[in-house]
């Protein structure tokens, strides 16, 4: 009965102290609430429209454009970018190739986990659909390493495979991304002074000594994910479950407790 008590408390305190690291992991795909999601898109780095995770961005373009979005993502993050660009009614001359690339702060293209990257649409496609599911973001990497880092990171959608004769024609472009919290699994001992967000955009006011425009960091900024991490919450349910194992030898082995009798005449 003892044993089975100490099995039981082991239980309890085990899923009492992981359900908070269970219910991190859960996808973060709710809108941000910063307004109404953005209808444009850029066309280079530098005019990239911002977007935040969980929005469904839209943009109307000419294929053959290049079309540039940005959107933080903070460490041990998981983003996942999704694109859908709906191609014109009227005839085409062949099939056409889309490509999604996504670059980070310091504009190095990253390597898809996984997903559709590259699709080519059929001649009488009606649209086509890409993905790309970056690595886990980290707090930390070797300067060296094209590891994903907390910052700014950059959306290009374009065609790559087209016809002359269909260069031109209008096309509809739809951008999401959402990212999954992976957790104290990607946590790693180390943490970068400054998220990479480089100066895109541009202040409105202009210094009253200069007629130029002076670059300003992103408004886009990824939140601070603190100290806090459910690796602590593992290893506080390591502690319990030695220190309950302990326990449970103890009483295995200790024997009743009671002193033996000593033979009579002995």
């Amino acid at each position: 009965m003892r044993i089975a008590r100490v099995l039981t408390s082991a239980a309890l305190l085990l899923g009492a102290a992981a359900s908070p690291a269970v219910a991190d992991s859960s996808p973060s795909a709710s809108p941000s609430g910063d307004g109404a999601a953005p209808t444009s898109a850029g066309t280079s780095f530098r005019t990239a429209t911002e977007i935040q995770q969980g929005q469904q961005a839209t943009a109307n373009a000419s294929t053959g454009d290049y079309l540039y979005w940005q959107f933080p993502a903070e460490e041990q993050q998981r983003p996942t970018v999704r694109a859908t660009v709906k191609l014109p009614s009227s005839p085409r001359s062949s099939a056409q190739t889309w490509q999604l690339d996504v670059y980070d702060g310091l504009r190095r293209r990253q390597a898809c986990q996984y997903g559709a990257q590259t699709r080519t649409a059929a001649q009488d496609a009606s649209s086509v659909n890409l993905s790309c599911t970056l690595r886990t973001v980290r707090a930390w990497a070797e300067p060296w390493a094209d590891d994903p880092l907390p910052g700014t990171y950059y959306i290009r959608l374009t065609v790559v495979g087209v016809g002359t004769a269909d260069l031109g024609q209008p096309v509809n472009a739809e951008v999401r991304v959402d990212s999954k919290d992976i957790g104290g699994s990607a946590a790693v001992d180390g943490s970068l002074a400054e998220p990479l967000v480089p100066g895109i955009a541009t202040r409105s006011e202009k210094p009253s000594d200069s007629d130029t425009d002076t670059a300003a960091l992103s408004k886009l900024r990824p939140d601070a994910s603190g100290w806090w991490s459910d690796r602590w919450v593992w290893t506080g349910v390591g502690g319990i479950l030695a220190a309950l194992a302990g326990i449970g030898g103890y009483a295995l082995t200790r024997g009743s407790g009671r002193p033996s009798r000593v033979p009579p005449g002995a």
